[in-house]
């Protein structure tokens, strides 16, 4: 199984937290990676879990703004001027010709 990294934060005292995801679409987690001295053990933190905690860590800043930058990314003027899938078509504007069929099958002539 391939696991991609995408670095979120790295400390002042060498702890790192990773954006990962596995071959599975849906496997997306946080992966911290303790510095060497400090004893620690790596952790694989759900997504969930990791956002409920440490509000105001630069780690979840970080995975914040990530986020933010996608939903950047994947915003563009010209996709939000058109119509959704499905949507009506517009209105007329005023002058412009319309063909409405006659339920009685006349044909208007022009």
């Amino acid at each position: 199984m391939t696991t991609v990294r995408t670095l979120i934060h790295a400390s002042s005292n060498d702890d790192r937290w990773f954006l990962c995801h596995g071959d599975d679409p849906a496997d997306v987690f946080v992966f911290h990676e303790p510095n060497g001295p400090s004893g620690g053990t790596p952790a694989r933190i759900a997504i969930p879990e990791f956002l409920a905690s440490d509000l105001g860590s630069p780690e979840r800043r970080g995975l914040l703004a990530m986020i933010g930058s996608l939903v950047e990314a994947g915003h563009s003027p010209s996709s939000a001027a058109a119509p959704e899938p499905g949507a009506a078509a517009a209105e007329p504007t005023p002058g412009e010709a319309v063909s409405i069929p006659d339920p009685h099958g006349v044909v208007p002539q022009t």
